[in-house]
């Protein structure tokens, strides 16, 4: 796989003159990702304390936890073009300003409608700061120097959700101050502020600095209206539907979605003929690779996503652990996944051939091994922990060589469209897999007639284990297909 690109091009609004030491432009924007990752977990552990407090309904506790994620996952593409028609660099720090803001907001929130509102300036916050993180590696980083970037971006992924639940019941149980829940939010405060300051003087300067860059597109509304619509009707139904036992109007919502979709890229692929400026060109989905990496990353984030939930589940609820014991569990699935992202570049050639085929096939190995240890209702000893560390290994193997393979033939005026598409995939795959294994698992423990205890979880955690593997060998499948082109 090669991954030598053309040098960094000024085109849509980056200006490496004078620019900040390459690490340092690295720490800045992969810190804006860790932050923003972490608040999509972190309130998890923090919602039974919210409900009890705040005296919140079952479906506003709900919209607490998931009006983050809907809001992110319905803008990030506008995020994305954003970048691009006014800047990175501003677009990055206004939408950390707005990320920050609302921190303090959430954390500050006297009600449940209060908190929902907050938590969607948030979310939106964040879609608007996160697609200019590729966007910035894309631009600035060429050859082996934006493969790094790119597995310390991979990294970053793989720690922030396991991150999220240690940090969030570290917090939760210190009561900091008396604050209860409240310091999940505010601890983003001093961070967010932070990283304002910092990255006003280390990210590279936009073209002008009195207008929008020369090459910038046009916003494409009507593209605009239609993705938002279509993506807010199928996360969600993804979201609420299993709380509330799968109503008529998710199914209707999922069904609309798809034909939303599909009017999309049909209005897309006019506008693209006609000679305009399409919210996603073409050309990018045309890129060798793209298809399937856009495939594999959504597999991949699927099946960590799915692991992460009905671990945790089982973990909490069916073994009575901690919400910090279950946090540090995962630590070796996140440790080796960041490992691995760093250092498979520099792993034998005749090895890099069949890296992502070799991950999945490790995951679903792991992801099954899981589940078989696990299916007495005990701890699973010492091996579940090298379990773990093969399912970091797997997905970090499927994630990374194909995240990396899909930037490195796209074009310095295709960064922002790239970026907010792989964004979004990587959003979407973890919803599609907290809603397809989360219900899995929630739906063999109910109809095991019995009370949540040890055996009935894990019971119901072996056939999503299986499952999980089901999807790790798709994702093997797809590489062996390239593997014999």
């Amino acid at each position: 796989m090669t991954t030598t690109t053309a040098p960094p091009s000024k085109a849509g609004g980056a200006d490496n003159r004078g620019a900040a030491p390459p690490g340092r432009l690295l720490a800045v924007v992969l810190t804006a990702q860790f932050m923003a990752l972490l608040d999509v977990f972190i309130v998890n552990v923090a919602a039974p304390t919210i409900r009890t407090e705040l005296a919140a309904s079952g479906a506003g506790l709900q919209l607490v936890v998931a009006g983050y994620t809907i809001a992110y996952a319905v803008l990030l593409i506008t995020g994305a073009r954003l970048g691009e028609r006014i800047g990175h660099r501003r677009v990055m720090l206004a939408g950390l300003a707005l990320f920050t803001a609302a921190s303090l907001a959430c954390g500050l929130s006297q009600g449940t409608g209060q908190l929902i509102g907050f938590r969607l300036a948030q979310g939106a916050g964040a879609a608007v700061m996160i697609p200019q993180v590729l966007s910035l590696i894309q631009r600035n980083y060429t050859g082996e120097a934006r493969v790094r970037a790119l597995g310390a971006y991979s990294a970053v992924l793989a720690t922030g959700a396991a991150a999220g639940q240690v940090v969030g019941g570290v917090l939760v149980s210190a009561d900091l101050f008396g604050a209860s829940w409240r310091p999940v939010f505010l601890v983003n405060v001093p961070i967010g502020a932070a990283l304002l300051v910092l990255g006003a003087r280390v990210l590279p300067r936009d073209d002008r600095d009195d207008g929008p860059p020369a090459r910038a597109r046009g916003l494409d509304l009507p593209g605009l209206v239609l993705l938002a619509a279509a993506v807010s009707l199928f996360t969600v139904p993804l979201v609420l539907g299993q709380e509330q036992d799968w109503p008529v109007w998710s199914w209707l919502s999922l069904a609309s979605s798809g034909l939303l979709f599909a009017g999309f890229a049909a209005y897309e692929a006019r506008l693209a003929a006609r000679g305009g400026a399409p919210l996603i060109a073409p050309r990018v989905l045309r890129i060798p690779g793209m298809g399937r990496a856009i495939v594999r990353i959504l597999l991949v984030m699927a099946v960590n996503a799915g692991f992460l939930f009905t671990l945790t589940l089982h973990f909490q609820n069916g073994l009575g652990h901690s919400a910090l014991r279950t946090g540090l569990t995962f630590g070796p699935t996140a440790v080796v996944f960041g490992a691995v992202g760093l250092t498979w570049r520099r792993w034998p050639g005749r090895l890099q051939g069949a890296l992502i085929p070799g991950g999945f096939a490790i995951a679903a190995v792991s992801s099954a091994a899981v589940g078989i240890l696990l299916r007495d209702g005990g701890s699973g000893g010492p091996w579940l922990y090298v379990a773990f560390a093969g399912v970091g290994v797997g997905l970090s193997l499927g994630f990374s060589p194909s995240l990396t393979g899909a930037l490195a033939a796209v074009r310095q005026e295709d960064a922002a469209d790239a970026s907010g598409l792989l964004a979004t995939v990587t959003q979407l795959g973890q919803l599609v897999g907290v809603a397809t294994f989360g219900t899995l698992f929630l739906n063999r423990l109910e109809g095991a007639n019995a009370t949540a205890g040890a055996q009935a979880s894990a019971d119901a955690l072996l056939v999503c284990a299986l499952a999980l593997a089901w999807a790790a060998v798709l994702g093997a499948v797809s590489g062996l297909v390239r593997a014999r082109r």
